[in-house]
């Protein structure tokens, strides 16, 4: 019970089994919620083909999670959600790609299981709020950048409103990544220097195209260059990404960039470095944090997960679109990828970039 003789309030926390989520957990204990622990099963790869270190939700993985989960004396579960993250982010990650786009799978695995998803769940259990290892910060309602600018992940959280960010907890926020070891290791965590997980979590051997192929077929057709002369051949558009430069399998003078890809036509159009440069983004699918939509004005915006930012100049359109003036030329800006707006270290919201200019 509290001082006041009210019972804690009641948080189920996200856990991966690595070093992040588990202090998130330990935080909130340690800081008198009633804590619940879930692991989420979302890949369902292979026991034979998980690759520790590659991906969130191997078997290891959620061994370490519930090992921690006891040490902490809190519950623990394990939550099958395979079914709704091949729909909601497999499924749109081999899409986007056959459309020519290149897509972030942790913000989309955001907005529609880990996070908002997870969220919604949780309230209709009982919970008063959820909680990750993300490093982010609510405060006053807004979500805000992470005290330690290295590892920020406000960049894949941006599509939360105001309702979700009422009942988020990220306990992470204001603690730089070296902070957060330490606190595992003097809490005496089994993960404290567990590596943290790199590359898409659904592929494994990090093989992105050969997982395309597998999935799209073999789609041969040409690399050009921007007057429409044939460089080269490919075996499928959607081995390519905006701003790629290696692997074109193309002989001319001087290094080449993917500038677009065409997949109607099979299509992929390589040019100069200075060719890449764009000054208008278009962004659709959007929200902003406040739930009042993105308005006109200034902003800075970072358009991919670890880039910088820039300053802009935001003018809505119909339909939810959004144009973004860059204040400098940007090279190799991907369609598919997030763009995000922030006023200082709040967030102001953002959407899928889907054309440049």
């Amino acid at each position: 019970m509290t001082a006041a003789g009210n019972p804690p309030r009641r948080v189920l926390v996200a856990m991966s089994g690595g070093v992040d989520s588990s202090t998130a957990a330990a935080l909130l204990v340690r800081a008198g919620w009633d804590v619940t622990g879930v692991h989420l099963k979302l890949a369902g790869t292979p026991a034979a083909e998980q690759v520790q270190g590659r991906g969130c939700c191997t078997l290891a993985d959620a061994d370490d999670a519930r090992r921690v989960a006891a040490t902490l004396g809190v519950p623990f579960y394990v939550w099958d959600l395979t079914d709704r993250f091949r729909q909601a982010v497999v499924e749109d990650f081999a899409a986007e790609y056959e459309r020519g786009r290149t897509p972030n799978p942790c913000a989309r695995c955001n907005e529609r299981v880990k996070v908002a998803g997870l969220l919604e769940r949780a309230l209709a259990l009982g919970f008063d709020a959820l909680a990750t290892g993300h490093y982010a910060r609510v405060a006053g309602g807004r979500l805000l950048r992470a005290a330690d600018a290295a590892k920020d992940q406000s960049y894949v959280l941006y599509m939360l409103g105001p309702a979700q960010l009422a009942h988020l907890e990220l306990p992470l926020g204001g603690l730089a990544k070296p902070e957060v070891r330490a606190l595992a290791a003097e809490l005496g965590l089994r993960t404290a220097a567990k590596p943290e997980s790199h590359d898409v979590c659904f592929i494994p051997d990090g093989d992105t195209a050969g997982w395309l192929e597998r999935r799209l077929g073999r789609r041969p057709g040409t690399v050009v260059d921007p007057a429409g002369r044939v460089l080269g051949h490919h075996r499928g558009a959607y081995r390519y990404t905006v701003g790629q430069r290696r692997g074109l399998g193309v002989s001319a003078p001087g290094p080449r960039y993917v500038l677009s890809i065409q997949p109607a036509t099979g299509t992929v159009v390589v040019g100069d470095r200075e060719q890449l440069a764009i000054r208008v983004v278009v962004l659709e699918r959007t929200s902003s944090t406040d739930g009042a939509g993105l308005r006109r004005g200034r902003a800075a915006v970072r358009l991919r997960a670890h880039g910088s930012e820039m300053g802009c100049e935001v003018r809505p359109g119909p339909g939810g679109r959004v144009r973004l003036e860059l204040d400098e030329p940007v090279g190799a800006v991907a369609p598919g990828q997030a763009g995000v707006l922030y006023d200082g270290d709040v967030v102001l919201g953002g959407g899928t970039v889907t054309a440049t200019a």
